[in-house]
């Protein structure tokens, strides 16, 4: 069920989302087992020694996000993106400044080299605008290179830039003009507290939430190491279209992109063509995935319940419902008994730490 949350049912949401160790995985199974954050809070002291931060310091977070112009949503609110809101394990609270309504548009990422070459920087303008004009909000990672053309392009129509970091450490500097262009103009995304000044290994996430924004990822002049492969892999694993322009095979920063159609990517060389391969099968919108109240409550894992199950993962990944079938025991249960080990902080020193509904490792 989707409704707008009141301020301390958002106090209680962000203090159980900003609790070192839970990730949008563990934060789905809580919500779905205790049903609203407050019991999820209540309940964590008996299953965990994890610590929420205090009720204050997320009212400082909200409080300091009111005065930059920004909000809390959370992905159980009506207004939250819907497209996130399809993944299984959505990020459960993103920080918004600008007009959020750019989230809600259908949505084209577009990504690529920080160091594009001109001719990739001008494609990526025009095609962010002739997307625009189409109808379709552009997204991205505020990036220098594509990304950052991208942004311009679409300026006029609607453009959505998602950060590593905290709203208030837009990254890089070079683009402080851009970000409060988009600001006014778009909207500004980001899943850190305000105060975060994005880190190496934040922007794979990033990456990955900027897939889960858009119908479509359209890569223009990659490495083959590079972010923006990232962000093709978190778009393929996300049941979005992957796209790429394809580049000179004497340009290294071409190489990824062109390794990408090799390899299935559709290849785009107008907005014509991202439009045709999009076709009229847009992703179907369903329901946010999570939400305060849910028609069932799981069992608590009953005593001596989480050793079973840990004794039965390795390092091969294994359904929860296999593990149910060899435990005799209903899945919802065993489900809340892997929580519980995760909480504990035994899922890393588990054999491979395996088992999860959709087969991955513990988040």
């Amino acid at each position: 069920m989707s409704r707008t949350l009141s301020r301390p049912e958002r106090i209680a949401w962000a203090r159980l989302a900003r609790t070192p160790r839970i990730g949008p995985l563990t934060f789905t199974q809580l919500i779905s087992r205790f049903r609203t954050a407050s019991a999820a809070l209540e309940a964590l002291p008996r299953i965990s020694k994890l610590t929420p931060p205090p009720a204050e310091r997320i009212e400082a977070e909200l409080g300091a996000a009111e005065a930059l112009g920004a909000r809390l949503m959370a992905s159980c609110e009506p207004d939250y993106p819907p497209l996130l809101a399809q993944l299984d394990a959505p990020p459960p609270l993103l920080a918004v400044r600008g007009d959020a309504k750019w989230l809600k548009r259908p949505t084209i990422a577009i990504v690529g080299s920080r160091e594009g070459s001109g001719a990739a920087l001008m494609f990526a303008e025009r095609l962010a605008a002739d997307l625009g004009e189409a109808g379709f909000a552009i997204v991205s990672g505020l990036a220098r290179g594509v990304d950052a053309a991208a942004h311009k392009g679409a300026l006029a129509t609607g453009t959505a830039a998602v950060l590593a970091g905290g709203l208030d450490h837009p990254y890089p500097p070079q683009n402080l003009r851009l970000h409060e262009a988009i600001c006014e103009r778009g909207a500004v995304v980001s899943e850190a507290p305000l105060g975060t000044i994005a880190r190496a290994r934040d922007f794979p996430r990033r990456n990955s939430i900027i897939s889960g924004l858009s119908r479509a990822v359209v890569i223009i002049e990659a490495a083959l190491r590079s972010g923006s492969l990232i962000t093709a892999r978190a778009a393929a694993d996300q049941g979005r279209d992957v796209m790429a322009a394809p580049g000179s095979p004497l340009d290294p920063r071409a190489r990824g992109s062109n390794a990408l159609i090799k390899q299935g990517a559709t290849l785009i060389e107008s907005a014509d063509d991202v439009i045709a391969a999009l076709g009229d099968g847009a992703l179907p919108l369903r329901p946010n995935a999570i939400g305060p109240l849910f028609d069932e409550r799981s069992e608590p894992a009953p005593p001596g319940l989480p050793g079973k199950v840990a004794a039965l993962l390795s390092p091969t990944p294994i359904h929860v419902n296999d593990l149910a079938r060899l435990l005799e025991a209903p899945a919802g249960v065993v489900a809340a008994a892997l929580t519980e080990l995760e909480l504990n902080g035994q899922a890393a020193s588990l054999p491979g730490g395996y088992a999860a509904s959709s087969g991955a490792a513990f988040t």
